[in-house]
């Protein structure tokens, strides 16, 4: 089965084409590439776009402009191929190309997109309880390196590809395929747009 996946909610867009597990080609930059890398991978692969069976898009949190990209691509490629889509979240990938990671995204604001207790949340980078050791990864752990090292976290170094939201870990971790226009972005706050009303 050919997948297409790609999250656009950091500033690091991702995207990967596999089939069934096998990673055929993967790729980085940003978000308003999306749909090129997409034609890109399929060239390297030697595959057309009426071959790929599975559309998988990140649905942040993250970037408002960002996963707002990655979902209009994706809902309009699974549209024109006639594929349902899955979401998954830009955390639960980041974490699963990290295992027993802490995902931590820049939320801007001077905040941080994270996982508490299980679930999404948006906290000031200080607020967050961390036990001595815990490995944080993603740009918001770049960013606030200081802040978290200090509460006794370890950040691996800037270019790691742990900071990554590998686009193949939101293939792997695709199980609900659904409607395209169902796929919804996971927001934890009101745009800055918004905010300012």
């Amino acid at each position: 089965m050919l997948t297409l996946a790609f999250d656009t909610a950091t500033s690091a867009a991702t995207s990967a084409l596999l089939r069934d597990e096998e990673v055929l080609a993967e790729g980085v930059s940003r978000a308003v590439r999306v749909l090129a890398d997409a034609e890109e991978l399929l060239e390297r692969a030697g595959a057309k776009p009426r071959d790929v069976q599975r559309l998988v898009v990140g649905t942040g949190p993250g970037s408002f402009t960002g996963v707002r990209m990655g979902l209009a691509a994706a809902r309009s490629l699974a549209f024109a191929l006639e594929l349902p889509l899955a979401g998954v979240s830009t955390l639960d990938a980041l974490a699963a190309g990290a295992p027993g990671s802490l995902p931590v995204i820049d939320a801007g604001r001077r905040e941080v997109f994270t996982m508490l207790g299980g679930r999404p949340a948006v906290l000031a980078p200080a607020e967050l309880r961390l036990e001595a050791g815990t490995v944080c990864v993603g740009d918001g752990a770049v960013r606030y390196r200081e802040v978290l090292e200090a509460l006794g976290a370890e950040v691996p170094p800037r270019d790691s590809e742990l900071h990554l939201p590998k686009a193949r870990c939101h293939a792997r971790l695709a199980t609900d395929f659904i409607a395209p226009d169902e796929v919804e972005p996971l927001y934890l706050r009101l745009p800055d747009a918004e905010e300012k009303r």
